[in-house]
């Protein structure tokens, strides 16, 4: 199970984060990148970026299920967007989805997304514990002999 470490010798986090996680003993899940598609490929939420972010993380909390994985097991975020301040204020959206400790996160605006209609990409990576993980059994393998 990971731990969030937040030394007293740094600033404190003011937000849903904690300044490091130390993982272990589980499976490392290294989640791509999540716009605000539906399951259809549809955008949801064109404008809005509260129903954005929710879509996005939704389907975070999606792909982590189907393996077994939880919001908890996120160790680490990395959230590009558009536009900042409305991001910012997301932050109630972002506290539905987790509770402490947090994972580390680094957020940055962006000129643009791959469509202009997206605000907010998160990306992320998860450590699910061997208690629970599923492998997926339509998994491939990566980096098999060659």
């Amino acid at each position: 199970m990971a731990e969030s470490y937040n030394p007293p010798t740094v600033w404190r986090p003011f937000g849903a984060f904690s300044q490091s996680v130390i993982a272990g003993a589980g499976r490392t899940v290294y989640l791509k990148g999540q716009v605000a598609l539906s399951a259809e490929n549809e955008i949801v939420g064109e404008g809005d970026m509260a129903a954005q972010v929710t879509q996005v993380l939704t389907n975070t909390s999606e792909i982590l299920a189907s393996m077994g994985g939880r919001m908890s097991d996120i160790v680490s975020l990395q959230q590009f967007t558009t536009d900042i301040q409305a991001f910012m204020g997301c932050g109630e959206i972002r506290a539905g989805f987790f509770a402490a400790p947090y994972p580390v996160t680094t957020t940055l605006e962006v000129a643009a997304l791959y469509d202009p209609r997206l605000l907010i990409e998160i990306t992320g990576i998860a450590e699910i514990p061997l208690d629970r993980f599923v492998p997926p059994e339509d998994a491939e393998e990566m980096h098999g002999p060659s």
